[in-house]
């Protein structure tokens, strides 16, 4: 286990394709910024994802409290977000489709 959670055969494949996808997206500038509804929409989406992506890969799974969260929020689905990416356009949609990817795989994690 280091700083940025478990390594090696403690870590889930999960775990290490929602790491690889992550580092990617942290290394990637967004797309979004400015006043627009839309681009706060999106920004707000990916700050949500984004801090629930860090407790899940430090802890290698997600605790209930997130579990329950990330739940609630696919139950809701994101619609607004798909529609301002949409409006928005490229690199936008893009964007959004990882940020999709990611929280699919924290739908996968082990809840602890």
């Amino acid at each position: 286990m280091t700083s940025r959670g478990p390594v090696g055969k403690a870590a889930t494949e999960e775990v290490l394709r929602l790491r690889r996808l992550w580092d990617a997206h942290i290394h990637t500038p967004s797309p979004v910024g400015g006043g627009d509804p839309r681009d706060q929409e999106v920004a707000l989406y990916a700050t949500w994802i984004g801090s629930v992506v860090e407790v899940a890969l430090r802890r290698g799974s997600l605790d209930r409290n997130l579990a329950t969260m990330l739940e609630t929020r696919r139950a809701e689905g994101n619609e607004r977000v798909f529609r301002a990416a949409g409006e928005l356009g490229e690199p936008v949609r893009s964007y959004v489709a990882r940020l999709i990817a990611i929280e699919d795989l924290l739908a996968q994690l082990p809840v602890k």
